[in-house]
């Protein structure tokens, strides 16, 4: 399992959100790009990072910041938030991404995943309140369930889901370990666990969960790294303890 250190940009700031609420915010930096290289000096083999305003609004206004993140490290850059069109994909891609997060588009323009997919590295954000997905930067609900869209991407060729529990993120009260290990018995494609890591315990836990002989891919922590609950080096030991 791969530890994906979060880097959530608002206003060009590194921040956090308590349960997706952007009225709940704690801003951690103002230099997101020192932030990535203090990830990969620690020995992190990937970066998560998530442009809130797009999320939100659709406008990519945290774009240069992307770039020059990319520009600064060695590692694969992940990235969500606001990609909704082939172009806004293509345009993250141009800026040295590796792989693009696509939430809101998925549920409403499924073909711009699978255009993407053909010939690019994609994931699928399935942000979910229980069970039931949310959109446009986790507001609006949408009535369908993760298991269900699991199943709708399962030939779209997608690199993995990226499953969030709205309710747990930025809590540091524990992932959905139960919910996520059900989803990994419903889909084989690759799942990544965002949500609620508070310690490290609980990225062991996440580690140690099998089913059908598939682990999780990686596991998305944010808040605890910034709030000193999970040390990046402690956490690297936890997430391949169980590889």
């Amino acid at each position: 399992m791969l530890l994906y250190p979060a880097i959530d940009l608002r206003g060009g700031n590194c921040v956090r959100l308590l349960r997706g609420d952007y009225d709940q915010e704690t801003v951690y930096g103002a230099d997101p790009v020192a932030q990535a290289q203090a990830f990969v000096d620690a020995g992190v083999e990937w970066l998560h990072v998530v442009d809130l305003d797009a999320a939100r609004t659709g406008d990519p206004v945290n774009r240069e910041v992307i770039g020059r993140i990319c520009a600064a490290v060695d590692v694969p850059v992940q990235v969500g938030g606001g990609v909704r069109t082939v172009e806004a994909g293509q345009a993250l891609f141009a800026l040295g991404v590796t792989r693009v997060v696509i939430g809101t588009a998925a549920l409403e323009h499924p073909e711009v995943v699978r255009s993407l997919a053909a010939d690019n590295r994609v994931a699928v954000g399935l942000d979910a309140h229980g069970t039931e997905v949310a959109t446009h930067g986790w507001t609006e609900k949408t009535g369908r369930t993760v298991s269900e869209l699991a199943d709708e991407f399962a030939d779209a060729g997608v690199d993995a889901l990226v499953v969030t529990e709205i309710s747990r993120d930025g809590t540091l009260e524990g992932p959905d370990t139960g919910g996520l290990a059900t989803l990994l018995s419903d889909t084989e494609i690759p799942l990544i666990a965002s949500g609620g890591v508070g310690t490290i315990a609980d990225l062991e836990a996440l580690a140690a969960v099998e089913r059908n002989g598939r682990r999780f891919d990686g596991a998305i922590v944010g808040r605890a790294i910034y709030e000193g609950t999970v040390d990046v080096a402690d956490a690297l030991v936890a997430v391949k303890g169980q590889s």
